[in-house]
């Protein structure tokens, strides 16, 4: 008898600022089919008084994707998520866990985290107006409301107004005195917490978010986690999502090689470019496709240089490729080789 299949949240990239658009996604799912993708975070705001195409559409390829919302106020969100099932979304994600200033400003992101009963009230309305999975993604803790009881509060507050899946990054997050970028690095990660909190609550989904650099790793974590999520490793080493379908989701299918991870995302470039898209803003998301290999140099080099000048186009990528030995285009990765070099 073959295994059950594994659920989306088996293995999942994390929505990033600034990173995972619509272009990025595209690319790594040319690397991966199964693995959950994320939007970066949308604002309320952005949505309902803004460009929707510009902020919601996406490729039919990107599924199964979900969209992360920034918000606080119920009603919104409910819209919001009522909009994101009409554009056809898999998901949709409330953000409680980013800590920059702008966040803080509108008192959503980190902030919520203080107020259980509003992420409730908030998931409560979502609910109502979607038929879609509604998760919420968090911290352990935020400044001093950082010891267990407060995570297991607001856990069993959402959960109590319906939120069955909580992608915890495990890092406490200071809404003062650390930027962004040194809360994601400076509080000690601590799985341990997740672990428990995973134990504790055995009817809901728990997926662990924060510091995972390889699928080794998250199939290490997967023994306890109902998912992983990892974040930078997968956007500065794509590759490593090559092997995520036959390795984490136990599919009967070979890995794509770098050429053809190039090669499939090449109609998808053609396609922007001819809609007036910048060539750097496609492919700055494969930079890191040949991280640690032979020609690695010359890939990122060729594109940073030629890829933002006017009328630069695939002629610039069939360059890039030029400097890449075919030895690493078409090598494919064996058994547990999903890791550049």
């Amino acid at each position: 008898m073959s295994a059950a299949p594994r659920p989306p949240h088996t293995l999942s990239v994390a929505p990033m600022m600034d990173w995972t658009d619509r272009h990025c996604r595209v690319f790594h799912r040319t690397l991966t089919r199964r693995t959950l993708l994320y939007t970066e975070m949308v604002t309320t705001g952005a949505i309902l008084h803004g460009d929707r195409e510009r902020h919601l559409g996406f490729s039919p390829v990107e599924h199964p994707v979900a969209l992360q919302l920034g918000g606080s106020d119920p009603a919104a969100l409910a819209e919001c998520a009522r909009i994101a099932g009409d554009w056809g979304y898999d998901e949709v994600n409330l953000n409680c866990g980013c800590p920059s200033d702008r966040v803080q400003s509108g008192a959503f992101g980190a902030c919520l985290m203080a107020t259980p009963d509003v992420v409730a009230r908030a998931v409560e309305a979502m609910r109502g107006a979607t038929n879609l999975p509604v998760t919420v993604k968090h911290r352990i803790g935020i400044d001093d409301l950082d010891r267990y009881e407060h995570l297991t509060r607001f856990v069993s507050t959402v959960a109590a107004a319906g939120g069955e899946t909580f992608i915890v990054h495990a890092r406490k997050a200071w809404l003062s005195g650390l930027s962004p970028k040194e809360n994601r690095e400076i509080p000690p990660l601590r799985y341990e917490v997740v672990r428990q909190l995973r134990a504790d609550f055995p009817g809901l989904t728990v997926v662990l978010n924060g510091g995972v650099l390889s699928l080794e790793a998250a199939r290490e974590h997967l023994s306890w986690a109902d998912g992983v999520m990892i974040g930078r490793a997968a956007y500065g080493e794509p590759y490593l999502l090559a092997t995520a379908d036959r390795d984490v989701f136990g599919e009967a299918v070979a890995p794509p090689t770098r050429r053809e991870a190039i090669e499939a995302f090449l109609p998808y470039v053609a396609a922007g470019l001819e809609a007036g898209q910048p060539l750097n803003r496609m492919m700055r998301h494969t930079l890191g496709l040949f991280a640690g290999q032979p020609g690695a140099r010359h890939w990122r080099r060729t594109l940073s240089e030629r890829g933002h000048l006017p009328g630069a186009g695939l002629d610039v990528v069939r360059r890039a490729l030029a400097g890449v030995p075919d030895s690493v285009l078409d090598a494919r990765p064996g058994v547990g080789e999903g890791q550049p070099a």
